[in-house]
């Protein structure tokens, strides 16, 4: 059982935020450039997008394993055991590049993914973390770490681009030390949960299918996997359609570092929202938001277009991720925390992968208007959804079927 930490105070949260924010950062640097890389070294330009599709594969193989892994020897050494993944991610992209070898470039990928699925667990430690009233500001404030990603992911992948003969190779060997950095974070800390105390209370063993029939999580996986399908088919096509319309590498970059503000500036106030109006009102915001960037992508093909329908994007992916986890920390209230977020997140990923992988298909078929149209129902069945939840939390139905 998960360990948690007899001091639960909003400082314990920060080394969260810090391995949060230096993993995001390798995270948006190899998205900046995967594509492209990708574009240059696939015969098949309709595999360009495979990388990136690999990193979501990483992350859903490894979700599941690094939820045991933590269970049985708590959140620390989990998040080192992670770190230590995306060591090994640098190390082969960079060899990838160097060798111009596609095969050992898209495993270096899919090991980030894997150093992902270790890093997801960043919100739940938080929200263990503090007392209950916080948790969801707890969440909030991991994702906010990904704003220090926004500005160094980009610029990290600018400056080093062309840093040195071969393009890209600097890029990739600076993972490894953003990784080093983030086990320093992890290191130092002293109130990790997950590190003090075995709890003894019994936890009643629960099926995959006795868990996805609760509203709770039903509500939290619909959410956080819609968002995330629709930003991450978009994000990945971006860079892609943008050097099809002529723009070059430095404008695909400009527009993915200001989506990536996009995704994280709100975690500043995303957590108060939440307790203010709640959940389901801040996902339907989300909702919004994502019909917004639709909205603009669809009626023209400026940079400003790209800009702007793109921090549409990134806020609508925060609201409907933070609001999801909100209520998945709900629905672990009364059974085994580690397979209730273990199963989210694999859910989630396996989504996402099918969307990165459907990214550049579509693109390279139909093109960047059919890749942004597809998620309109998906949209349409997130806001059916949430809406339910939320006429079932408003009568107050105070079951365990309920959770």
């Amino acid at each position: 059982m998960i360990r948690y930490s007899k001091k639960r105070s909003p400082a314990n949260v920060f080394p969260l935020v810090a391995g949060q924010a230096l993993y995001q950062t390798a995270a948006v640097l190899v998205a900046a450039l995967s594509g492209l890389v990708g574009f240059s070294l696939a015969a098949d330009k309709s595999l360009a997008t495979l990388p990136v599709a690999m990193i979501s594969v990483g992350t859903a193989i490894s979700l599941i394993p690094a939820a045991a892994f933590m269970k049985k020897f708590g959140r620390r050494k989990g998040f080192i055991a992670g770190i230590g993944l995306g060591l090994a991610a640098g190390a082969l992209m960079s060899l990838g590049v160097y060798l111009v070898d596609f095969r050992l470039f898209v495993l270096g990928n899919m090991f980030v993914g894997a150093y992902g699925g270790f890093a997801q667990y960043y919100r739940f430690a938080a929200a263990e973390s503090v007392d209950e009233r916080d948790r969801s500001k707890a969440i909030s404030w991991v994702v906010s770490g990904g704003v220090f990603a926004a500005i160094a992911g980009p610029s990290i992948a600018r400056y080093t681009r062309d840093f040195g003969d071969i393009p890209f190779l600097y890029s990739f060997l600076s993972i490894p030390a953003l990784c080093l950095f983030a086990l320093l974070a992890v290191s130092v800390s002293g109130h990790i949960a997950g590190q003090s105390v075995a709890s003894d209370a019994p936890v009643p063993e629960q099926s995959f299918f006795e868990i996805l029939k609760r509203p709770t999580f039903t509500a939290a996986i619909v959410s956080s996997a819609a968002g995330s399908a629709v930003m991450v088919m978009v994000m990945t096509a971006t860079p892609i359609a943008m050097k099809i319309c002529g723009y070059n590498a430095d404008d695909s970059s400009i527009v993915i570092q200001w989506h990536v503000l996009g995704m994280f500036v709100p975690s500043f106030f995303t957590g108060n929202l939440i307790q203010r109006f709640g959940a389901p009102r801040m996902i339907s915001c989300g909702i919004l938001m994502f019909l917004l960037h639709i909205s603009l992508v669809l009626s023209g093909m400026d940079l400003v277009n790209f800009v702007g329908g793109l921090i549409f994007l990134g806020i609508g992916w925060n609201f409907m991720f933070v609001g999801g986890s909100t209520i998945l920390v709900r629905s672990c209230a009364d059974g085994d925390p580690a397979k209730i977020q273990a199963f989210h997140d694999f859910l989630v990923y396996a989504v996402t992968t099918l969307s990165s992988f459907l990214a550049g298909a579509v693109l390279n078929r139909w093109g960047w208007n059919v890749v942004n149209l597809i998620a309109v129902p998906l949209l349409i069945a997130a806001f059916v959804v949430i809406q339910w939840y939320a006429v079932l939390r408003k009568n107050d139905v105070a079951s365990r079927d309920y959770l």
